[in-house]
């Protein structure tokens, strides 16, 4: 990972340094910046370019297993193909540094772990 000079404020770097206890929240836009598309953006997310009826319900195993399985066999290969960003760098780091810290995320990437 290439280093950036990122600005911080003051006051939050000051409340990391005193906490003894840090909670992060994070979800699917974590991982867009490193190619894995959401679901939910109305331009880019998967359910903008096809349809979940079609493809995330029992309906849609029952009807078509092979396009449902072709669909997550796609999203797997995609995301085996993603590599951790700077915003999974910088939590990981943020891990290092602070006495306890909670990750909270709805990311089934695996991009998190992979960052350290």
């Amino acid at each position: 990972m290439t280093e950036r000079n990122v600005h911080i404020p003051p006051e939050l770097a000051e409340r990391l340094r005193r906490a003894n206890h840090v909670a992060v929240l994070t979800g699917a836009g974590t991982s867009a910046e490193s190619g894995v598309p959401t679901f939910r953006d109305a331009l880019t997310g998967l359910w903008a370019q096809y349809d979940p009826q079609e493809l995330a319900t029992p309906g849609a195993f029952a009807r078509q297993p092979q396009l449902v399985w072709d669909w997550y066999a796609w999203r797997r290969e995609l995301v085996a193909g993603a590599g951790p960003n700077p915003g999974h760098f910088a939590l990981a780091e943020l891990e290092r540094r602070a006495p306890r810290l909670t990750l909270i995320t709805q990311n089934v990437d695996g991009l998190h772990q992979r960052a350290g």
